[in-house]
């Protein structure tokens, strides 16, 4: 999960302070969900995803 939300970032060229302005959360939150030390709420993924013009699945799906 936590590479995935940050190499989407990356790729759209936006901060994690942008991210955080954007979903209504603070730049320490999306810092903590890329290294994967936090786990959003629905509502907070959906948002980042939108943001970040990607499905859930692509951020957030776990494949083992």
């Amino acid at each position: 999960m936590k590479n995935r939300v940050k190499l989407a970032r990356v790729e759209k060229s936006i901060t994690q302070e942008q991210l955080a302005l954007r979903v209504k959360a603070t730049r320490q939150t999306i810092g903590l969900i890329e290294k994967g030390k936090y786990n959003p709420s629905l509502q907070l993924c959906i948002a980042i995803a939108k943001t970040l013009d990607k499905t859930l699945d692509d951020l957030f799906w776990e494949v083992e």
